[in-house]
């Protein structure tokens, strides 16, 4: 394996450095960044990043300069096994969310929702803040704006000083956007978190246990949403690049 220079043990998938530590030793790292109010992008990988890295160095850049990469898709998991240095276990972003704000009830820390509907971003608000009432809501709003907007939408989140900044936005500017701005925003914390605020909301529902136990939780929400077959197409190319790396996995594959 190519070695990387992070505090917490790894697995390298096609350069990229994956944590291997469980949930728990991930909440326990990311308490010590807020204690030390040391800026952290988390990002949630799975198959489809990892695809859309190799396809775009600019995405690759966001993931490979991350300070933290989990293991969330099933199919990164298996990848580890692959490449001789399983992970042990998932930790999947929607449980990371929650972990951590069960820790913030503990730790009495804040926390700032970025990203979908007005409409979502607001009930998914009203809920976590009900489930956790010891965790500050320091704000929220919609993740419709544009360049343009950045830096107002920056200064608002530097202004309300938060712990944890979760942001559901698009693939394409989910993870390139916080990796942009982290160092002006400041937070300890900052991760993408896709259809998550959906999900809390009510307007989405998660894949049932079996599904997520069998790996197949990419298969229920195709079922659940068909849309999203072309995105999907990334899972069996990433299959395919992983059984031909073998010995190489470790290495990102030259561009064509």
């Amino acid at each position: 394996m190519e070695e990387t220079s992070r505090p917490y043990p790894t697995v390298t998938l096609f350069g990229l450095p994956f944590s291997k530590m469980n949930m728990r030793e991930t909440v326990d790292y990311l308490a010590d960044a807020i204690e030390h109010r040391k800026p952290t992008q988390v990002i949630t990988g799975n198959p489809i990043m990892v695809m859309a890295g190799l396809d775009d160095p600019d995405y690759y850049r966001v993931m490979a300069e991350a300070e933290l990469i989990v293991p969330d898709g099933a199919g990164v998991v298996w990848a580890s096994e692959r490449a001789g240095e399983p992970v042990p276990e998932r930790v999947a972003g929607f449980d990371l969310l929650h972990e951590l704000m069960r820790e913030g009830e503990r730790r009495r820390w804040s926390v700032y929702l970025l990203g979908t509907t007005q409409e979502t971003i607001a009930e998914a608000a009203r809920k976590l803040q009900a489930s956790y009432p010891l965790v500050r809501l320091a704000g929220y709003r919609n993740g419709y704006f544009g360049p343009d907007e950045d830096a107002s939408v920056v200064e608002e989140i530097r202004a309300a000083a938060p712990d944890m900044l979760f942001v559901a936005r698009a693939l394409t500017t989910q993870e390139p956007w916080i990796g942009r701005y982290k160092q002006e925003l400041g937070v300890p914390v900052m991760m993408g978190v896709g259809g998550s605020f959906d999900v809390i909301a009510g307007k989405m529902k998660r894949a049932p246990v079996l599904f997520q136990k069998l790996r197949l939780e990419w298969f229920y929400r195709l079922l659940k949403q068909p849309t999203r077959a072309s995105r999907m197409l990334a899972l069996p190319k990433f299959a395919v690049k992983v059984l031909r790396a073998r010995e190489n996995l470790a290495k990102r594959p030259p561009r064509p």
